[in-house]
């Protein structure tokens, strides 16, 4: 299994930025796919989830309305559209598949800042 996320960056408040999760090694479109994040000095925080097909997603409180979660399975990625956001949605980003274990890439560095 390997996913690598890539978009980060440095934004400003109200700003947007979309991440991209490339998969490969197993079967993507088998599999719920989720984004979690790490802000600094906390710990891990779930943010998003889609069903295999994409036509189930869940949001935590802090992103919803803000945050949308989407997948393209015939080229095995996983995405995140991010609007409106806020200082505290600075952290490093990971997307999880969660299988037979926990898999999750290197991260990519989230930045929202004046």
């Amino acid at each position: 299994v390997q996913l690598v996320e890539s978009g980060g960056g440095l934004v400003q408040p109200g700003g947007s930025l979309r991440l991209s999760c490339a998969a490969s090694g197993f079967t993507f479109s088998s599999f719920y796919m989720s984004w979690i994040r790490r802000a600094p000095g906390k710990g891990l925080e779930w943010v998003s989830r889609i069903s295999e097909g994409g036509s189930l997603t869940y949001y935590s409180d802090s992103v919803r309305d803000r945050f949308t979660i989407s997948r393209d399975n015939a080229k095995s990625t996983l995405y995140l559209q991010m609007d409106k956001m806020k200082p505290e949605d600075t952290a490093v980003y990971y997307c999880l598949l969660l299988a037979d274990l926990d898999y999750w890439g290197q991260g990519t560095q989230v930045t929202v800042s004046s």
